[in-house]
């Protein structure tokens, strides 16, 4: 069985969408879609410093149209599930006809304006955790005031809070907690920080057209499958402000039998996971269109 994931924010790279726009019909659409948002994902993705793309509003849109172009480059394949990480799950959305494509971009683009904004307000961020134990390292982030705004499993937690908070977490780590590493994002994503980003959210889920999704679609909110579209919506709208649980789609993963974990554009951080908690589960990064021959025997293989 087969599972297609697609990665959330701080997977983007500079130029990282350069390879992809020499595909046939991908700088179309691309164009389409920066018509569509009134941003130029092709400018972005191919020319953008660190710096540019590290803006809230530019890297979602720029994140789920790379999924968007990559997934469709693999051709009409039929994967057991699909899941998407923050972002991501919007990209996992549209794939899964939830949303049209057009309509997927258009709402990461409110997305990110809301979050920037949000972010605007109080100076915050995100730092990874890699190792210890999540039964200590909870009640010290918490002592802390910092919220573990990703709980991906594999040994890694999120954490998310003020930049003075974040500070002190590098000076005083949890026991058994090996690294801490600041992420590549310009907010607390996931906490009480991105409330004001809920309401704004609310209001664009109103005008999109819903579809009850054609595949079995997971949710970061708690691992489980989500049958009904507007319940992915109300889902996609929360889940700015509340905690992504990674570590529960892969024990879904695990529950249903996956065999085989591709990541869409611009893989690696899920992939990486899924290594180290999949013991057994291949695993393959579509980075680059020389990553999609591969991608396909995998689908072959395992669908």
């Amino acid at each position: 069985m087969l599972v297609l994931v697609a990665p959330g924010q701080g997977a983007q790279t500079p130029g990282f969408l350069t390879p992809w726009l020499d595909l046939p019909g991908a700088a179309d659409r691309l164009a389409a879609w920066s018509d569509a948002i009134g941003l130029d994902l092709a400018h972005y993705g191919t020319q953008g410093d660190e710096d540019a793309i590290r803006d809230t509003a530019v890297a979602q849109p720029l994140l789920v149209a790379a999924g968007l172009l990559s997934a469709a480059a693999l051709g009409d394949i039929a994967p057991g599930a699909v899941a998407g990480h923050s972002v991501g799950e919007i990209t996992a959305a549209a794939y899964a006809g939830v949303l049209t494509e057009d309509d997927a971009l258009r709402f990461v683009r409110k997305r990110g304006l809301a979050m920037a904004d949000a972010a605007a307000v109080t100076k915050t961020g995100m730092a990874a955790l890699l190792g210890g134990d999540p039964e200590v390292t909870l009640p010290h982030l918490e002592k802390l005031g910092l919220t573990p705004a990703n709980v991906n499993g594999a040994g890694q937690i999120v954490a998310a809070g003020t930049l003075e908070q974040l500070a002190a977490l590098a000076e005083d780590k949890p026991e058994g907690v090996r690294k801490v590493v600041a992420l590549k994002v310009a907010g607390a994503f996931h906490t009480e920080h991105m409330a004001p980003a809920v309401a704004k959210l609310e209001e664009a889920a109103a005008g999109l057209t819903v579809a009850d999704p054609r595949l079995t679609y997971l949710s970061n909110r708690d691992g489980k499958a989500v049958s009904a579209g507007a319940d992915v919506i109300s889902r996609l709208v929360g889940q700015v402000a509340n905690p992504v649980r990674w570590d529960l789609c892969m024990e879904t993963f695990k529950e249903l039998g996956v065999t085989a974990l591709i990541e869409v554009c611009p893989g690696g951080t899920l992939t990486g996971l899924a290594k180290r908690a999949l013991k057994g589960v291949k695993t393959l990064a579509v980075k680059t269109p020389d990553d999609l021959d591969a991608a396909r025997t995998l689908v072959a293989e395992h669908s």
